[in-house]
């Protein structure tokens, strides 16, 4: 059985130049929901955002949540969402390497950059936001990667990792990233969504690149799941 969750978006506010939760924080949230391994552990979100995973953590039971974010505005979003919703998050501004030396955790959660960005700047979408938030080189996983040689080191035994990410940064890439590194991997979510602005911005990049079905406007999300022995 899986706990209850209050409404988390109902406190969850964003300032310009944070990431507002979309269809990939829902499915997370989702995956932290049905899976249940928040419940009574210590609980790491890593490029917490507007906070809102590290706040799902926390009301589903989690007995400790540290989130770490680059952005000095998204700490500060975060912070003041984790109030807002009567949680207790330690927001901290920091990269990997920082969350790094403050582990090993029971759970990480993370809803990294993922989206391909094309390597010449006419390609540069006119969107409007924090591209850092979701930009990730021209394969997708100039963040995933790092985060997936890390995750050995960032979990406990018997820790759990959850990430999400698109079709477009390839699933099973991260899949095999994790399992080389000794853990056990799979795809435990899937979700067809339609483009938002920045992957519509990007669609005749991604077609002409063979990456992308002609006419095609919809992606196909993913959240892997880790575990460490």
């Amino acid at each position: 059985m899986t706990t209850a969750l209050p409404d988390v978006y109902e406190s969850i506010t964003t300032d310009v130049g944070v990431y507002a939760p979309q269809h990939d924080s829902h499915l997370l949230v989702e995956a932290l929901q049905c899976t249940g391994v928040a419940e009574g552990r210590n609980v790491l979100d890593v490029g917490t955002g507007s906070g809102v995973l590290a706040v799902a953590a926390a009301q589903l039971g989690a007995a400790r949540v540290t989130a770490f974010d680059i952005c000095p505005r998204a700490v500060q979003c975060s912070q003041t969402n984790a109030a807002a919703a009567g949680v207790d998050v330690d927001v901290r501004r920091g990269s990997l390497s920082d969350a790094l030396a403050c582990g090993p955790f029971d759970v990480v959660v993370s809803n990294p950059p993922y989206v391909p960005v094309a390597p010449i700047a006419a390609s540069h979408s006119a969107v409007t936001g924090p591209s850092w938030a979701w930009d990730a080189g021209s394969d997708g996983r100039l963040i995933l990667d790092p985060l997936c040689a890390a995750a050995p080191r960032l979990l406990a035994p018997g820790g759990t990792i959850l990430v999400v990410q698109s079709e477009f940064a390839d699933v099973y890439a991260t899949v095999d990233a994790l399992q080389a590194g000794g853990l056990a991997a799979e795809v435990v979510l899937w979700q067809w969504v339609p483009f938002g602005p920045v992957l519509s911005a990007r669609a005749k990049w991604l077609e002409n690149t063979g990456q992308l079905r002609p006419g095609r406007r919809e992606e196909l999300l993913a959240v892997v799941r880790a575990d460490k022995r």
